[in-house]
């Protein structure tokens, strides 16, 4: 939980803090979950989910792909510590979750809020397809601009 309220104090991610930060990172159905290490220290995390009602990333991957659905997994919950940036940390972890995804049949997707330009400019970097920038409504009151991308085949 440290790692991820620092990454939250310096990079607003999560967006909107969780009352229950531990459940944050494990909630819901799962396909794996990983932790990065950097000299004994944790540094980062990142998780790989089945694609859920509502999620926006895995209907436009199935209907650009003209596929069902549930072909696609969610690359998720991804976070470096701070000090520990520029060591590869985040494109390993998505790898991580990539094979995952792979070995279950799945293609993995991802989204990520506008306003996270180091996120976007990492998965762009690694190839990732920008698949379209949607509205998602959060809540009643919050409306928030995500990023929908596709890994690369």
């Amino acid at each position: 939980m440290r790692v991820l309220a620092e990454v939250h104090a310096r990079d607003g991610y999560p967006v909107n803090w969780p009352d229950r930060p531990g459940e944050w990172l494990s909630h819901g159905p799962s396909l794996g979950s990983w932790v990065a290490e950097l000299g004994g220290c944790l540094v980062g995390h990142v998780s790989l989910s089945p694609a859920g009602e509502g999620d926006l990333a895995p209907a436009l991957w199935s209907e650009r792909q003209g596929v069902p659905p549930g072909t696609a997994a969610v690359v998720g919950r991804l976070f470096v510590a701070p000090e520990a940036r520029g060591h590869r940390i985040g494109a390993l972890l998505i790898g991580r979750a990539v094979r995952e995804a792979r070995r279950h049949g799945l293609h993995p997707v991802l989204d990520v809020v506008t306003s996270d330009t180091a996120a976007a400019a990492l998965y762009e970097r690694m190839g990732w397809e920008l698949m379209a920038t949607v509205e998602q409504r959060w809540s009643p009151h919050q409306t928030v601009a995500v990023h929908c991308y596709a890994a690369p085949s």
